[in-house]
């Protein structure tokens, strides 16, 4: 009796305590109120657990005095009581949005409250806003002190970045990019963007010392897409879309063509318009039946098209407690709007994470890609054997006759010979230029923790590529103009691998001091193979540059291998105080191959100071306050980045006659400098990070100024030497600017609809201090003391001469129509020495991004701005196209005539080549706001989602780059004025893309 009492006692119990278990249900959102699926939702101290659903709702059994766990990829975890309640509203701010988060700072991660570098970051969700054909193109507009351009729409084109400014003169001002943790040397544009979950900019000192000789120019580190524990989710993303050219170049039409070759000779008297054969002694007969008919031939119409632009992606990630995995596919192809340019990309990549016990974790990042580019020249290292018949075309006479009455094409529609018909440059097989390229780059590591504390990482990161230029001229091209077929190939092969052990310790004591230290040695070694042929006299043009070795003429034969080796010890010491006061120590070590025998080795240090005010007692009650840090940085950081052997004495070959015997010898090229040492750049940087209201009101503010010192110049020598110069450490420059970093919330309405905005600013002032002969200014290479490193130096145009100013242009040896300068010394004559002055500068006054973000329900609804103001650019556009001639056809600007006294352009001239003083006519603004996306999306209700098998379905509308606001465009009938250094007369045209997309998941 006494058994079966206590049986039924504790029988009892069992259901008591499943009587106080109950169902709960619930929504998890992020802070933009959007639904989270797959988000984890477990009871706190058990294994039990729900899994979110595409609505981001769940179900779930708990006992009382529950405590939820809420996580989620890209979010922060958070702690919820249920308390009695039975329906919960959680909501888990993203982690890219708050100062919490936790961001990647090289060899680790690190609370960004915690951060005391500057720091900017991109999230997936921001690339995944844009249609982009590589990486580098998200950050423009997004990270503050980052300048991001892309001239021109060339399929597969790359993109210029520059953080915080250029520093060196001769040697690379590009950033140093960082995949899955292996430092790169073949740069990230073959990586697929959809595959990035992250993008971090290393800005200052003390954030990108840890680099070392590598760090000056900025680090940009990617961090790719890993695998998560639960259920398996299978994804789709792609889309589709047209590009169209973003409005025509307006070059002169028939008639107007007619009569601006008639002015050119009006002005010199070769052309009496009383005289009624007057035409038929300037004009030949197919240009005089144009006239006659009223054609106008549109040369650009044969060589545009409609292009198209496609991304399909399918991705698998999941995994469990031991083994996380991510798999993609992606297949990327951009056909441009100029036929023959198009680009088309295949990537595969595999994360996969694996723990082996309980101290001992193995992973990989691989990832492979082959893509062909054509009509591109980016890879061939000496350029300009790109393919763009827009040149060609511009230029065209528009009275020419393309086709005969059959339809034949004409190569030569007049008869000039320079000029042949711009339709037979896009005849399929006429010209080809083609870059294929296989690349295969590994991030390998294991991580042993040897005990609580103290953790051991080996990283290994083998990179292959291999590239292949091919090009070849028809017969019936420009190039060629009726000869034999010519044709080139160029091969290279780099091998780089990256090899780094790495210590970590973390402690915390008392509570209240935490300690971080990290140890480093690394070895990154690089080979690089390159082989090359031109021929002339290629037999068979469908031979195209497969088979040179048949041709009548072996132009040239080259091949070359270039190596180099690093290797570097660091130490990272993190310290902070109850999370309120922050010390940031770092000294980086590092030998480089390339430079002299004598100056192997450079230590570059840094230190950086932060304090978490807002974590102080006196602001604990301040409601309104989420965060306030101030932060402060000081560091040195080196430039490795020359060529290898500059340090070495070189020879080159040279030829001589042995009596009447043609032969080779080898002379002295280059004197070499054992001393040559590192450029060096010491930042110092200045950072508040601010959260307001619950982060209604969130950024930051830096000031910074970077000194850099030693850098790489030719130094002139007399040539009683031997040589014209030598390399040297000798001259300065110096960066100053302002970045400013907000996000806020605008509206947060209970109904849904929420609207938030993102801007960066940015103002850099670049400028050089010293040159090798100290603070004097270099006149022949437009160097200048205290202007930025390209600054534009030429006479200034003023206006033109008009008719009443006759004989004060004669005083200056000038006539009525042509180019008026200004006289800055007013002497009375024009001259190099004193009357040229600095124009302006590549070198925007600042940049600006932005992007607003509006969500109702299931709808989204964002839009981005661009701006770059205050530049000055060089436009080699006009001065190709704006010759003023008569001979070619010109674009459609403003010219000077008896009847037309403006004062925007000369008057055409037969007999000069160019106007007088042409070159002041290429300077314009550079000032533009683009507006790059809108984007509108729906995000399709779960039960629709499910009736096609799917657990959430996005679909979204999308109008890339729809409009450009400059006055070069508007006003002077320039292309896209977004450029680094000047308007290439071969650039592609900017496009206007519409695109239809889906996000599913399955």
């Amino acid at each position: 009796m006494r058994n079966l009492l206590l049986s039924l006692f504790f029988l009892g119990l069992g259901w008591s305590a499943f009587a106080q278990d109950r169902l709960i249900n619930g929504r998890v959102t992020g802070d933009d109120q959007q639904p989270i699926p797959g988000a984890s939702v477990a009871v706190k101290g058990t294994t039990r657990g729900a899994v979110t659903n595409a609505e981001g709702k769940f179900s779930l059994s708990v006992p009382e005095n529950t405590v939820l766990v809420v996580s989620s990829v890209g979010y922060q975890t958070l702690e919820f009581p249920v308390g009695n309640q039975n329906y919960l509203e959680l909501v888990i701010p993203s982690s890219t949005s708050a100062l919490t988060e936790v961001v990647v700072v090289g060899y680790g991660t690190q609370k960004k409250s915690q951060l005391t570098g500057a720091i900017s970051s991109v999230s997936s969700k921001e690339i995944a806003e844009l249609p982009i054909t590589n990486a580098r193109q998200a950050l423009q507009g997004r990270a503050a002190g980052v300048d991001v351009v892309q001239a021109g729409s060339k399929p597969g084109s790359g993109v210029t970045v520059r953080i915080r400014g250029r520093r060196s003169i001769n040697a690379s001002n590009d950033p140093l990019y960082v995949v899955d943790g292996i430092p790169l040397a073949g740069g990230i544009d073959d990586i697929n963007p959809n595959d990035i979950q992250s993008m971090e900019v290393l800005k200052d000192a003390s954030a990108t010392a840890i680099y070392g000789s590598r760090g000056a120019n900025g680090v940009v580190i990617v961090t790719t897409r890993r695998g998560t524990t639960g259920k398996t989710i299978v994804s789709y993303d792609g889309y589709y879309g047209v590009s169209k050219a973003l409005g025509r170049i307006e070059v002169m039409n028939g008639a107007q063509f007619a009569e601006y070759k008639r002015e050119s000779r009006r002005a010199v008297g070769r052309y009496d318009d009383a005289d009624p054969n007057a035409d038929s002694k300037i004009f030949e007969a197919v240009e005089l039946d144009g006239i006659a008919t009223g054609r106008s031939t549109d040369y650009q119409s044969y060589i545009y098209r409609t292009g198209h632009i496609q991304s399909h992606q399918i991705g698998v990630q999941g995994g469990s407690e031991k083994t996380q995995f991510s798999i993609s596919g992606n297949f990327f192809q951009d056909k441009g709007i100029i036929k023959t340019q198009d680009f088309t990309r295949y990537s595969f990549r595999v994360n996969l994470d694996h723990q082996i016990g309980k101290r001992v974790k193995v992973g990989t990042s691989t990832f492979a890609v082959y893509s062909v580019n054509n009509g591109g020249d980016t890879f061939y290292p000496g350029g300009g054997n790109g393919f763009n018949p827009l040149g060609l075309t511009l230029r065209e006479n528009p009275l020419g006759k393309p086709y005969d009455d059959n339809g034949n094409l004409i190569f030569l529609p007049t008869s000039d010979g320079l000029q042949s018909n711009p339709a037979a440059e896009v005849v399929p097989g006429a010209n080809i230029a083609e870059t294929k390229t296989i690349r295969v780059f590994n991030s390998l590591y294991g991580e042993w923790n040897i005990t609580d504390g103290l953790k051991y990482r080996l990283n290994f990161g083998p990179d292959f590529t291999n590239r292949r230029f091919g090009r070849f001229w028809g017969t019936f091209t420009n190039d060629r103009r009726g000869g034999d077929p010519r044709g080139m190939t160029d091969y290279s092969q780099g091998f780089n691998y990256t090899i780094e052990n790495i210590l970590t310790y973390t402690k915390k004591f008392r509570e209240i001091h935490n300690l971080n230290i990290t140890a480093l040695h690394s070895i990154q070694r690089d080979n690089y193979e390159t082989a090359r042929i031109s021929v002339n006299g290629i037999p068979a043009a469908t031979q195209e540059f497969y088979s040179l070795g048949q041709a009548q003429t072996i132009n040239s034969v080259a091949t070359g291998l270039t190596q180099w080796t690093l290797q570097s010890f660091m130490a990272r010491f993190n310290y902070d105080y109850n999370e309120k006061y922050l010390l940031t120590l770092t000294g980086r070590y590092d030998g480089s191959s390339r430079f002299g025998r004598n100056n192997k080795y450079g230590f570059f240090p840094s230190v950086a100071a932060g304090w978490n005010i807002s974590n102080e007692d006196f602001l604990k009650g301040v409601s309104w306050l989420d965060q306030l840090k101030l932060r402060a940085s000081w560091g040195s950081i080196g430039n490795t980045a020359i060529d290898p052997y500059q340090t070495q004495t070189l020879l080159s070959r040279t030829v001589y006659a042995w009596n009447t015997t043609a032969a080779y010898g080898y002379r002295p090229n280059s004197i070499g400098n054992p001393n040559l040492r590192w450029e060096t750049t010491s930042t110092a940087n200045i950072g508040l990070d601010y959260s307001f209201f619950r982060g209604r009101l969130a950024g930051s503010l830096e000031v910074y100024q970077a000194d850099t010192r030693d850098l790489l110049l030719n130094d002139q020598l007399p040539y009683t030497s031997g040589y014209g110069s030598v390399l040297r450490n000798v001259g300065k420059t110096r960066n100053q600017g302002l970045e400013i970093t907000l996000s806020t919330i605008n509206i947060d309405a209970s109904n849904g609809f929420r609207w938030s905005t993102d801007l960066q600013f940015t103002k850099n002032k670049e400028q050089i201090r010293e040159l090798f002969n100290g603070k004097v200014d270099d006149i022949g290479n437009a160097r200048f003391i205290g202007q930025p490193i390209t600054a534009i130096y030429d006479y200034k145009k003023i206006g033109i001469w008009q008719t009443s100013e006759s004989d004060e242009a004669k005083r200056y040896g000038q006539n009525v129509g042509e180019v008026k300068l200004l006289d800055i010394n007013g002497d009375g004559k024009i001259d190099a020495d004193h009357d040229r002055m600095i124009i302006g500068s590549q070198i925007p006054k600042f940049t600006a991004g932005m992007t607003n973000r509006f969500s109702f329900k299931g709808l989204d609804l964002s839009f981005f701005l661009y701006a770059r103001v205050g530049s000055t650019i060089t436009s080699g556009f006009h001065q190709t196209f704006n010759t003023l001639a008569g001979r070619y056809n010109n674009l459609n600007i403003n010219y000077w005539t008896p009847n037309n006294p403006t004062n925007d352009f000369p008057r055409p001239n037969q007999n000069q080549e160019t106007p007088i003083y042409s070159s002041t006519l290429r300077y314009f603004s550079g000032t533009f706001l683009k507006v790059r996306n809108i984007n509108l999306g729906y995000n399709v209700p779960e039960n629709v989602a499910k009736r096609v098998g799917m657990t959430s379905l996005r679909v979204y509308l999308a109008a890339q780059q729809p409009f450009i606001f400059s006055e070069y465009r508007s006003k002077y009938k320039g292309i896209d004025n977004e450029t680094v250094d000047s308007i290439s007369e071969s650039q592609t045209p900017s496009t206007r893309q519409i695109i239809f997309g889906i996000n599913a998941k399955f």
